[in-house]
């Protein structure tokens, strides 16, 4: 059903995809971000405008499509788990991309890769996403930046990576998604977290255990530090936007109680996703 509305729109790509650097047309110009590289700026046009633009070039070629889901033990709160919720819109997403004729990919991840469904390409191979998404098992403490390192590693194919995941990373997040970044692919960013997450509703004396780590931490909590909570964890959100904004990073922000089906047509209206 998201397929077709999705389609309804005339979004069926092209097999050609654009890119910075050299290729077989000339396609069009975009801001340049921090850790782009510099040879490709289009110092004509700066010298004219003052602002630092890349070539895009557009190339015939498969498009890659990789769906990187987190799978670490937080991913397991809330109701229902933001896993299974990752995992519907990470299976819409596979589809939607098949259907267009792209290859797609999925690995799920934690402090590392977790499995791999390798490449593949055509509407039949929905069902072996669907196979390969129920395997997928919780388990193990976020790590990002690593996961990421051996994901580019073993992935020589550059292409969209789709990184789905709360972000939950006591390491943070710049250096997962900059080696996505440095090494050619194209991220694309999906936080998803509960609505208990960004605003609990405790109170008194607790004893709060991590749920990746298993730490204890003793604490009295009070509508104070509940309201602290909430500032604290909404700057994070806006901290992982502003960050992806700023590296022309596509980012989408979701809780679980939004129908992920909505999530997705959003995703295509505001474009990015498909060539």
């Amino acid at each position: 059903m998201v397929s077709r509305k999705v389609f309804a729109g005339n979004l069926r790509a092209e097999r050609r995809t654009r890119k910075v650097g050299s290729g077989i047309e000339f396609a069009d110009h975009r801001t340049y971000a921090r850790g782009d590289d510099f040879r490709y700026i289009d110092w004509n046009l700066y010298g004219r405008l003052d602002r630092l633009l890349l070539r895009l070039f557009e190339e015939e070629e498969d498009l890659h499509i990789y769906l990187l889901i987190d799978c670490s033990d937080s991913m397991a709160i809330g109701t229902p788990p933001k896993l299974h919720y990752a995992m519907k819109v990470g299976a819409a997403l596979s589809y939607v991309g098949l259907a267009n004729l792209d290859r797609v990919a999925i690995v799920p991840f934690a402090s590392r890769l977790l499995g791999r469904l390798p490449p593949s390409r055509g509407k039949n191979r929905i069902f072996r996403v669907f196979e390969f998404l129920r395997g997928c098992e919780i388990g193990g403490q976020t790590d990002v930046a690593a996961a990421m390192t051996q994901f580019v590693a073993q992935h020589k194919r550059r292409g969209l990576a789709v990184l789905i995941s709360d972000f939950y990373d006591p390491r943070g997040f710049e250096e997962g998604i900059n080696t996505l970044r440095y090494n050619k692919f194209e991220p694309f960013v999906l936080q998803v977290y509960d609505q208990r997450e960004a605003a609990p509703n405790l109170a008194g004396d607790l004893a709060l255990v991590d749920c990746e780590t298993g730490e204890l931490r003793e604490v009295t909590v009070s509508k104070s530090l509940l309201e602290a909570y909430t500032r604290e964890h909404e700057r994070y959100c806006k901290e992982l936007e502003s960050f992806c904004t700023a590296r022309a990073v596509p980012f989408f922000r979701t809780h679980t109680g939004v129908p992920f089906d909505e999530l997705v047509l959003r995703i295509f209206r505001a474009g990015g996703f498909l060539r």
